[in-house]
């Protein structure tokens, strides 16, 4: 049986826990393969809806919202140097965020995409969408989506109760 070649890893970043988690992955199996690992963070730019003539404008995105992505790329690229990788590169990028992933992966294709899942329902992923399930019915690489978290990492908005 042939095995599989892994040479090139993106890995895509929100600032979610569940990324974090996608990230530990995406180092953890650059290591394994010696893999040149990428590290991605999109800004999401906010539609604002005009009039029915022009359905919707871009809007400038924040300065703090750009240092916040681009501090999570800063900050991944550190933790993936400190952890032995020296092939590591990173990017922020501002758009539409399953646009700015895919056309990312058309001009620098990769082996393998780690992206983190929140776990949607069916139900609310018809409603709000799911970014990982729409980027990966449009790229051309193979997509390891990592679902849940790691034990004892609580959900964003959990609150811990006191015992006693």
């Amino acid at each position: 049986m042939p095995s599989v070649a892994i040479h090139r890893i993106t890995v895509a970043l929100d600032g979610s826990p569940y990324a974090d988690h996608a990230l530990t992955f995406a180092i953890d199996l650059s290591k394994r393969y010696t893999a040149a690992l990428s590290i991605l963070a999109v800004a999401p730019m906010v539609p604002l809806y005009l009039s029915s003539t022009e359905p919707w404008a871009p809007t400038e995105m924040p300065e703090g919202e750009l240092r916040f992505y681009r501090g999570l790329v800063d900050g991944a690229v550190a933790r993936a140097r400190a952890e032995g990788l020296s092939d590591v590169s990173g990017v922020c990028l501002e758009g539409h965020v399953v646009d700015e992933i895919v056309a990312f992966l058309e001009a620098h294709p990769a082996d393998l995409l780690v992206l983190g899942s929140r776990g949607l329902s069916a139900a609310k992923r018809l409603l709000l969408g799911s970014i990982s399930d729409a980027v990966s019915h449009h790229v051309g690489c193979p997509v390891l989506i990592v679902r849940g978290l790691p034990p004892g990492v609580p959900p964003p908005g959990a609150t811990t109760a006191s015992v006693g």
